[in-house]
């Protein structure tokens, strides 16, 4: 790919390609046989702004609420949607940084991979309560 830089001129020039990423674009690089890809937060949040989270909402028998998250398998109660959408938004960026921690295992895993995406926009985010406000919500069936 001609839009790659070697990985020794960017180590050389490390300061340069910093500035690069954050105020032009991101920069490929290209170290014997691997390759990656270098960008600032903005441009991953507005990269992982086309994934959502979404969840089923039930109201109990109680009158709390339970949400059931559609992208990863967490589910939640709460006295009210606010509430559940707290605990909710905790217990992504929960499951987020516990598969941040162990990323070779979670990341090979058939049925987690697909988590990728969500994982690191929670991450990114990194704040329950964002989190939580971000999800969108549809009345589930029982």
């Amino acid at each position: 790919m001609m839009l790659t830089k070697q990985a020794t001129e960017v180590r050389k020039q490390w300061s340069e390609t910093c500035d690069c990423v954050i105020h032009e674009k991101p920069v490929f690089v290209k170290r014997t046989r691997d390759k990656l890809w270098i960008s600032s937060l903005d441009t991953l949040m507005d990269i992982l702004s086309a994934y959502t989270f979404t969840a089923d909402k039930y109201l109990e028998d109680d009158g709390s609420v339970t949400l059931s998250l559609n992208e990863i398998d967490l589910v939640e109660n709460g006295a009210d949607e606010q509430a559940a959408r707290e605990k909710l938004g905790a217990a992504i960026l929960e499951y987020s940084s516990d598969y941040y921690i162990e990323y070779e295992l979670y990341s090979h895993a058939q049925n987690r991979k697909k988590h990728i995406p969500y994982i690191l926009k929670a991450l990114t985010i990194d704040n329950p309560e964002k989190i939580g406000k971000e999800i969108l919500c549809r009345a589930g069936k029982n």
